[in-house]
């Protein structure tokens, strides 16, 4: 039988070490990770044990009366261990639903890991909220290349790629983000965006995990052109961020830059994820964008947000 209780700061390193052996836990999962904005969240976070040793945890924000796992994270949700089947999971649940209950929770959004990103089949989460009445509320759609089958440039694309191979441009990683940062906020801002991260909040997280957080830059001749950040999550490789110039993109500076991280640097994982290219809550395809991914040989991976009433 196990039991639910809060998290508390004591929990750090066991939480940190479940989720390194967890069927579906990564780098965003760890509190270094999570606690680098904790200021901006009331964390309602659960450790789960089974006679006093932790099996799951539950990475969760409260906001009123409503919990989300997490609000600050891209995907949360249960994170188990091999220890966790789906009886036990059933009953993980039903006390995860008590205890919100008894501290005037009404309802649970659940973002759920996409399949992707687990090591081992984990799903059990999305049989118990079917069964405890859960509908699903909204639907991100992601890219995501699988790296061990075939797939294939399209003919523009390569042709890009070569292009810019021949024009002198210079590739490797990058200690400092200031410049791509730079790029990125002047790019987004077209958009009326700007990046999640601040630069500061960036520099936090790759000193956190610099062999996690990597920054690759496409240059000439000393110009910043493209770059890309990538969380490397060991099975997959995703690009947290991408920017290009104008100069850049007339030289096919990020398809080069693309080519050489999916076929050399991060070739070894399962999986090369682009992210998510919907928007209003899932309502919008931005179809340019999902495009530009599906010329890599991406296709599509959602990510999917469950509403539980309590």
């Amino acid at each position: 039988m196990c039991s639910v209780r809060p998290y508390t700061a004591a929990d750090v390193h066991a939480w940190d070490a479940l989720v390194g052996r967890s069927r579906n836990g990564n780098l965003l999962h760890r509190r270094g990770y999570m606690d680098y904005h904790a200021e901006r969240f009331v964390d309602q976070s659960l450790v789960v044990e089974r006679h006093g040793e932790a099996v799951a945890v539950f990475p969760a924000s409260r906001q009123g009366a409503v919990v989300t796992s997490h609000a600050g994270l891209t995907y949360a949700g249960l994170l188990t261990t091999q220890g966790l089947r789906a009886e036990s999971t059933l009953g993980v649940f039903e006390q995860i639903a008590r205890h919100y209950r008894a501290l005037g929770v009404e309802r649970v959004i659940y973002k759920a890991v996409p399949h992707i990103f687990h090591a081992y089949p984990a799903e059990e989460d999305l049989y118990a909220l079917h069964r405890l009445g859960a509908r699903l509320q909204r639907r991100d759609l992601s890219s995501a290349i699988a790296l061990r089958e075939s797939f294939h440039f399209s003919q523009g694309r390569q042709r890009a790629v070569n292009k810019a191979r021949k024009a002198g441009i210079e590739l490797k990683p990058a200690t400092d983000p200031a410049q791509f940062h730079a790029l990125l906020s002047e790019v987004l801002r077209k958009h009326d965006a700007r990046p999640t991260h601040s630069l500061a909040e960036l520099r936090l997280l790759q000193a956190r995990f610099p062999q996690q957080l990597v920054l690759h830059e496409a240059r000439r001749e000393g110009e910043l052109l493209a770059g890309v950040l990538v969380y490397d999550l060991g099975k997959v490789a995703h690009t947290q961020y991408m920017a290009v110039s104008e100069q850049g993109r007339s030289a096919g500076a990020l398809s080069f830059l693309l080519a050489e991280l999916i076929g050399g640097v991060y070739a070894d994982r399962a999986y090369f994820s682009f992210g998510i290219s919907t928007e209003q809550e899932g309502r919008v395809l931005n179809g340019g964008l999902v495009t530009q991914k599906e010329y890599f040989g991406a296709r599509a991976v959602v990510h999917d947000f469950y509403e539980w009433p309590l």
